[in-house]
């Protein structure tokens, strides 16, 4: 998807880089782990939506084009978006996917009237005993992989402990080529782009904080959010995905719960557009 690049300036001098496309209402999508936002399997997301809306695609802080500065908070992130937005034209719809998702929620929890809809599209929340939740020293223990130069470390640390992918099968991706796609479908990045980015899988962890802990989600997470929600789950995705999703639009006031039928978590962009499109018009204000 071709556009128009650019950059703003967080709050705290970071540079974000961005590439819009599309005309109409702006919408920015967040991309979730080792995602980059302008990035040819990433744009994907967007790419079905640039026909009656501007859209935002943005490299998150520490990733692609965009820089990085010290130390992490989530509000920095929470600051890039209100940047996009300003930049923008000051008002925006926005889009998360994965650990996306909870960022999303976060800028409007912060942000209010600022941002006009939120679509989430399956949160990793883990509100029960439906799979393992992420150990209490993930975090730490990526940091200290990442500190050691172990990146790789890094990376299967990640996909074991928060995908749930077996540790065999981890191996035996770290030699091969990045996996095919069905036609439509986002292409996850290759080894090596993961490795490049492993350090923000720290800022990934932050974001989702205790969401993973298996414990239900705490009244009043988002109780700053005013904008209405749209929280989707693939019909063919794992059960603590749709326990989570359906437990977050059941703690956001304005929220509602849709199941994507023949989708997971490695989703069709194209699949999804229409049911963006429908929730983003009827609730323009």
């Amino acid at each position: 998807m071709t556009g128009t690049a650019g950059t703003v300036t967080s709050k705290d001098g970071t540079s974000i880089a961005y590439r819009t496309s599309g005309t109409g209402p702006v919408l920015i999508p967040v991309t979730g782990a080792l995602g980059t936002g302008t990035g040819p399997q990433d744009s994907a997301i967007g790419a079905p939506l640039a026909t009656g809306f501007t859209v935002v695609d943005f490299d998150r802080r520490g990733r692609g084009r965009s820089g990085d500065t010290e130390p992490y908070a989530v509000a920095r992130e929470v600051e890039d978006i209100d940047a996009l937005i300003d930049a923008h034209g000051g008002r925006s719809a926005v889009f998360g996917f994965s650990s996306g998702a909870a960022l999303a929620l976060a800028a409007a929890d912060a942000l209010g009237a600022k941002v006009s809809q939120v679509a989430v599209y399956e949160p990793p929340f883990i509100v029960d005993d439906s799979r393992p939740p992420l150990p209490a020293d993930y975090v730490e223990r990526i940091r200290t992989a990442v500190a050691a130069g172990r990146r790789d470390q890094a990376v299967g640390l990640f996909l074991t402990d928060a995908v749930g992918i077996p540790a065999e099968y981890v191996d035996a991706m770290k030699n091969q080529p990045a996996a095919g796609t069905a036609e439509g479908e986002i292409q996850p990045p290759s080894w090596a782009d993961m490795e490049k980015i492993a350090h923000t899988l720290v800022y990934d962890g932050l974001v989702m904080g205790d969401t993973m802990s298996g414990n239900p989600l705490p009244a009043g997470l988002w109780s700053g959010v005013s904008a209405p929600v749209l929280v989707i789950c693939g019909g063919e995705s794992e059960p603590f995905m749709r326990s989570g999703a359906r437990s977050a639009a059941e703690l956001l006031p304005h929220a509602e719960y849709r199941e994507l039928p023949g989708q997971s978590h490695q989703f069709d962009p194209a699949a999804l557009a229409p049911l963006l499109r429908d929730f983003l018009t009827s609730h323009m204000t």
